[in-house]
């Protein structure tokens, strides 16, 4: 759905979207296992730059739920999570911060976004929106003890019989360091 600034010159535009799943891209390492149903709405805010020039940003407002499968960080084995988020956004047209003077960034300003065009995609918003609330690398259960870094068993399913790691020669030096440090 694009929300284009020409519609919203004459009124805002309200949301009430249902996305299945395999529509939107979210990369090889989240696949979307339920339809992400977002509900908001969209508005024209016109801000003045200058005395006399005035620019149109969209302020997209909403909430969004959805399922996620992703892997275990630990184990590889497929997670499911409930991702929901409340979202308030502000899109300035590209282009019109530039050639101002280099100055420090308030709170507020990094979180405005760009768009060219004709307007802003709703889809490219719900991504952007989806990939901010998963979480950097979940985990199946707070115990999971992963694979094995040798022959890859994954041992919360069974131990496996890999010898013990040989030491790497290169640490002998910090390791008599480490010793004469606890021997005090």
């Amino acid at each position: 759905m694009l929300i284009e600034i020409q519609e919203l010159e004459t009124h805002a535009i309200d949301f009430d979207e249902r996305i299945a799943p395999g529509i939107i891209d979210f990369g090889t390492d989240i696949r979307q296992s339920g339809d992400l149903n977002s509900v908001g709405r969209a508005e024209l805010v016109r801000e003045h730059h200058g005395k006399h020039k005035l620019i149109n940003d969209i302020r997209v407002t909403g909430d969004l739920r959805t399922r996620l499968e992703m892997a275990c960080a630990r184990c590889l084995d497929p997670i499911s999570h409930v991702v929901t988020r409340k979202f308030d956004l502000l899109y300035r047209p590209q282009g019109s911060d530039a050639g101002r003077e280099e100055m420090s960034v308030t709170a507020a300003e990094a979180e405005v976004g760009y768009y060219q065009g004709e307007g802003v995609l709703l889809e490219d918003v719900l991504r952007e929106q989806v990939l901010l609330a998963a979480p950097l690398k979940a985990i199946c259960r707070e115990d999971c003890r992963g694979l094995c870094p040798h022959c890859g068993r994954n041992l919360n399913l069974e131990q496996c019989t890999c010898a013990e790691p040989i030491e790497d020669p290169r640490w002998e030096a910090l390791k008599g360091l480490r010793e004469k440090l606890d021997s005090k």
